[in-house]
C-alpha cells in the first residue's frame, strides 16, 4: 500500500469521488476541494505528495493555483484539462506543472503519472552524476554519453538539449521552457529552431519519434524525456 497523499482539486464532484475511491484502493490518501481557494487552504493542511488539478475551476484558473502553490512548493502538479484547451495547459506546465492529462483519462494512465511524479519528486536532489534510460548512459560530470557502449559525438547544443530533457525525466516540458533553458530567453518564440535539433539528437539516439524510447513529442505542448515505468 502507498500511503502517499493526494489531493483533488476539482469542481465535477462524480470525478472527484471516482478519483477518490480508485486512488484509495490502491493506498492514496485523498483530499478533495472544489475550488481553487479552498484547494490552497487544502494544500496548506493536508500537504500532499502529489496534486490533481483541474483547469476549469469556478473561482478561479487552475493555472494561478499552480502559480500560487510554485511560490511555495515543488509538489508535483499533474494538471487535468479539457480536450482542445491547449493554450491553458501550456501556460499552466509554463507555471511550474509537472504534467497533464486530458479528460476524460484512464485510471492506469492517471496512476502511471502519479508514480513517475512521486519518483521524481524523490530522487530530484541531488541530482545523480550519471543518468541512464535503457541502454542510455548519461554522464553529467565528463558531459559524455554512450549509447549501448559506444560513445555518441554530440555537439555542445545537442548534449544541452538531452541534459534539459533527461534530467527532467517523465515531465512535460513545453517548447518555450526548453529554448528558455537551452538557448536563452530571446529564442523561445523559435519552435523551429527546437524541433531541428530535437530530429537531430534522436537520430543520434536512433530513437524513432513513432515508436519513442527516449524522446517522446506532446503534440502542440512539447516533449517528455521518457521515464520507464515499474509496475506497482
Amino acid at each position: 500500500m502507498s500511503g502517499e497523499r493526494v489531493l483533488v482539486i476539482d469542481d465535477e464532484p462524480q470525478l472527484r469521488r471516482a478519483l477518490r475511491r480508485m486512488l484509495e484502493g490502491y493506498g492514496y490518501a485523498v483530499e478533495e476541494a472544489v475550488d481553487g481557494a479552498s484547494g490552497l487552504r487544502a494544500f496548506e493542511a493536508f500537504t500532499p505528495d502529489v496534486v490533481l488539478l483541474d483547469l476549469m475551476l469556478p473561482d478561479t484558473s487552475g493555472v494561478e493555483v499552480c502559480t500560487e502553490i510554485r511560490g511555495t512548493s515543488q509538489t508535483p502538479i499533474i494538471v487535468l484539462s479539457v480536450h482542445g484547451d491547449e493554450a491553458t495547459k501550456v501556460r499552466a506546465l509554463d507555471e511550474g506543472a509537472d504534467d497533464y492529462l486530458t479528460k476524460p483519462f484512464g485510471s492506469r494512465e492517471l496512476l502511471a503519472r502519479i508514480r513517475v511524479a512521486l519518483r521524481r519528486r524523490i530522487s530530484d536532489q541531488p541530482r545523480p552524476p550519471q543518468i541512464e534510460a535503457g541502454d542510455l548512459l548519461i554522464d553529467l560530470d565528463r558531459r559524455s554519453v554512450k549509447l549501448a557502449g559506444q560513445t555518441l559525438h554530440l555537439t555542445p547544443t545537442e548534449y544541452s538539449l538531452l541534459r534539459y530533457l533527461a534530467t527532467n525525466q517523465g515531465r512535460v516540458l513545453t517548447h518555450p521552457m526548453i529554448l528558455r533553458n537551452v538557448w536563452g530567453a530571446e529564442y523561445v518564440e523559435d519552435s523551429h529552431l527546437l524541433r531541428t535539433f530535437v530530429n537531430q539528437l534522436r537520430s543520434k539516439l536512433r530513437d524513432d519519434p513513432a515508436s519513442p524510447r527516449f524522446i517522446q513529442t506532446e503534440p502542440g505542448v512539447g516533449y517528455r524525456f521518457i521515464q520507464s515505468e515499474a509496475t506497482p
